[in-house]
This record gives C-alpha cells, structure tokens and sequence, in this order.
C-alpha cells in the first residue's frame, strides 16, 4: 500500500491528533456543514432508510417496525453526500457505529443530526475522518444530560481536518478502492467459516443419529425428521433419561442484600451462551448468601442448559463445573444411562424438533413440560463416549482451523481501522497511489500481505488517540 509520509508536518489543534501536514488547514465543523432542517412536508419522500452499526439501511416505509411515528412527515429528508451522526444515548451502548454516510435521497428519524455540506468540499472523505473518530470512540468523551445526548450545537464546534479538495477526493477514493477489496476478502472468509460451521454440524448429525459403523443394522425410527437408526439404540422421550428444571433470578427483597457481592458461582442467562455451546465463564456470578437463602437452584457439574425461551430457544450449552441458570433456561440433568457430552451434542442437532415443540404465538416459549417430550436417541453409554471420542477429534482440526480465520479477520478489522485513520490524518501520502478496477479473479494474497504487514510491525498503524 501507499505508506509514504508528507515532506513536512505542523502540529494539530485537535484533542486527537498530534500533527497534520503543513498545507493542511482546521477549522470547526460548523463552517463546513449545516445542520439539516429539511423536513418531510406532505410526506414527499418515502424513502425511509435507517443508521445500523453505521450503515444506512433502506426500510418498508409500509411495514415499518419499531418505534414508528404517527406520522413520517416529522423526519428529515437527506441527500446523496449527506452524512448522518446519531447522537442519543451515549453513555449506555458504546457498541454502535454512530456515523453514516448518504448514498441516496431518503428519509430518516431527525432524532438524528444530519450534515448538509455548505462548503465546497469532497463529503466523503469528512465521512471516513468521523468514522475514524466513531471507531475510536472519541464522541463517548462529549455530550451531556440524562441520557448524553450531543446536538449539533455542540457538535458543530468540534475541530476537523481540511486537507485541500482535490487530496480529499483522493483520499475517499483511495479508502473506497481498499476497503472494497478488504471487505471482499472478509466476505469470502466468513464465506469458509461458515461451510467450517457446516461441515462440523454435518459430523455430528452423522455420529448422533446414524453412529460409527458403517454397516450397522438399520430400523425405521418412527420419527419423520429423523429416519434410520442403527438398530440397537434406544428412543425415549428427554423425561425418562433427564430431570428438567428451570432456572431463578434472586429476588432483591432490600437494599441491603446483593446476591450477586462477590460471586463465586456461575449464574448463566442466554448472553452467556457463546457459539460453541461450552459453558465455563458466567457474565454475573451469585454468592454462597444466594445458595444458602434457596434464591437459586444449584445444578451439577455436566449439566447440559438449554435456552427455553426467546430469539434463541433451543440453543445448547453445557458447563463442567456447579452452576446456576436464570430462568429463562432449563437445566438438563442426564441420569446414569446417558453420557452428557452425548446429550449435548445430540440435542445440538434438534433445532427442528425444539421449534415444532415451542410456543411461537407471541415470545418463542419452551416451557419444561414440552422440553421433556423431546425425542432422545442413544445407543448403550461406552457407545456414546466412543461418539463423543469421535465428533471431538474431528471437529478439533475444524476448530483449529476456524479459530485461525476468526484471529485474521480481527487483524483486518484493526487493519481497516489503522487505514482510515492514517489516511485521513495524513500519516501516509496518498496523492500517488493508483486506484484500478476490482476483479473478482483477484487473488486475495495482496490483502494478506498488507495484513501481515501490520501483525508484524503494529506501530506503523498504530492509532493516535492516547490523548483523548
């Protein structure tokens, strides 16, 4: 990539930005953007779009979902160039990518500051400059009131980075033309974790439902979604091999009782369920007070929990230690016949028999009376501990594998930042760098060597914000 530096560097008036070339200017924002007051006045548009994790979304202005005004007629109309900043509730989701840049005409809620350019300016690249300060997390240091909210009031006065027009065009294209390429190499990454994914699903189903041997008798399960299984295995129903119980929350009866001060003890909820279903570090932990004044239900170590209610019932998890649930999760306590490893993983492939025993007729529900009419299958308990020996070990190579993909697209995540932010902080000179047309031939070892670039040498692209 282009990394040269300009000939000559002055210092900076930002709070976040050391220096900036000498024939760079600042200036407030204010002198380069107005405050956008264009209002939707007998809804003339219908183009209603909305800011997600910084990317203006369209939506059906029909089938709006939500919180939905009476009228569309109370939101701001914006333009192609236009950037959004959504400003509202700072000091509770630090999450959230809060800036947008305008592609088309459309509409959006003027809870939202939306920047019209007054100036002659090249707006996307002021676009990647807040995006950097977005990234960075520079407008959690600002705001106010209640819920620290910042207008355009304050907003206005904050500082920016004027580079001369034709630079800033330059630069835009040149951070459009890489991040495409990094983000088509992003996609095809996920692309392969999720056929990983896939394939890792496709071992287990086959160990849990058809076994190891190949040549095993088969018989007719009697259940549809299920078909063959081998013949000496068992159906039951989830009762006879398990006890189903359900979680609690604490009742916080005073003040002056934390059942939750100095927690040792896991107390799961559904956040804690990550996507390998292993269950060993709790966001919240209860005390031994909570255990003792029966405010939760203590469940064994080998438990296998399954989400019971909400956007992801039936989702599978199992924790080798004593642990507690809140009850929106049913606790599965396997007896001596069944390997739990083997309940966990089986009960991993029944996503279709879960959601046809659940109540999806306001908030998916499965309650323990249904969670126990779950069809189990299993062979005898060696056979089972041979299933698990199996699925482990092949699946570790995928989890290898995967793990290695998720740690690099980290790495071009933190890439991407760096980019921007030397980009449009002039740390690296641009002006020469050729832009060409992305093919989809393309190989992808150009990116991977930018990005092991960066691994190898991190203060290169090292962001500038130990002054915020």
């Amino acid at each position: 990539m282009a990394n040269s530096r300009y000939s000559s560097y002055i210092s900076s008036k930002t709070l976040w930005q050391n220096e900036i070339p000498s024939h760079w200017q600042e200036t407030e924002l204010r002198m380069l953007f107005a405050d956008n007051k264009n209002k939707n006045i007998g809804l003339v548009e219908r183009n209603l779009l909305s800011l997600s994790y910084g990317k203006l979304k369209r939506k059906d202005i029909d089938n709006a979902t939500g919180l939905v005004p009476a009228s569309f007629e109370g939101y701001q109309i914006i333009d192609e160039g236009f950037i959004v900043l959504r400003f509202t509730d700072l000091q509770n989701d630090k999450k959230s990518l809060r800036v947008g840049y305008v592609e088309e005409r459309g509409i959006i809620t003027s809870a939202y500051i939306g920047l019209a350019p007054k100036a002659d300016i090249h707006s996307k690249y002021f676009y990647y400059q807040l995006h950097f300060l977005d990234k960075i997390k520079y407008f959690y240091n600002l705001g106010g009131g209640v819920r620290q909210s910042l207008a355009f009031k304050e907003f206005g006065r904050e500082t920016v980075l004027i580079p001369p027009k034709e630079e800033q065009t330059l630069i835009a294209r040149f951070l459009d033309y890489k991040l495409a390429k990094i983000n088509r190499f992003i996609q095809k990454k996920k692309q392969l974790i999720k056929l990983l994914n896939e394939q890792k699903a496709a071992i287990i189903n086959q160990a849990v439902t058809k076994g190891l041997d190949p040549n095993a008798k088969m018989k007719d399960s009697g259940i549809e979604w299920l078909g063959e299984i081998p013949e000496h295995w068992a159906v039951r129903k989830l009762k006879y091999v398990a006890k189903v119980k359900t979680g609690k929350t604490p009742k916080i009866e005073s003040s002056l009782v934390d059942f939750f001060e100095n927690g040792t003890v896991d107390w799961f909820t559904p956040g804690d369920f990550g996507n390998d279903g292993i269950l060993n570090d709790s966001n919240r932990k209860i005390n031994e007070l909570a255990i003792s004044d029966s405010q939760i239900s203590l469940f064994p170590e080998k438990t296998v929990f399954m989400i019971g209610i909400g956007g992801t019932i039936g989702k599978i998890g199992i924790c080798f230690d004593e642990s507690s649930c809140n009850q929106q999760i049913n606790a599965l306590i396997f007896n001596n016949l069944i390997e739990p490893l083997y309940a966990y993983y089986f009960l991993k492939t029944q996503k279709y028999q879960i959601d046809l025993l659940a109540d999806f007729t306001t908030l998916p529900i499965l309650n323990q009376s249904k969670t126990k009419d779950i069809i189990f299958v299993y062979p005898k308990k060696d056979e089972q501990q041979q299933i698990v020996s199996f699925i482990e070990k092949e699946t570790a190579i995928i989890n290898t594998t995967i793990f290695k993909i998720e740690t690099e697209l980290a790495l071009t995540e933190e890439y991407k930042t760096a980019l921007i932010a030397e980009a449009v902080t002039g740390k690296i000179d641009v002006r020469g760098y050729e832009v060409t047309e992305i093919s989809e031939e393309e190989p992808y070892y150009q990116i991977e060597e930018e990005i092991s670039m960066v691994a190898e040498d991190g203060e290169e692209y090292e962001i500038q914000s130990e002054d915020l």
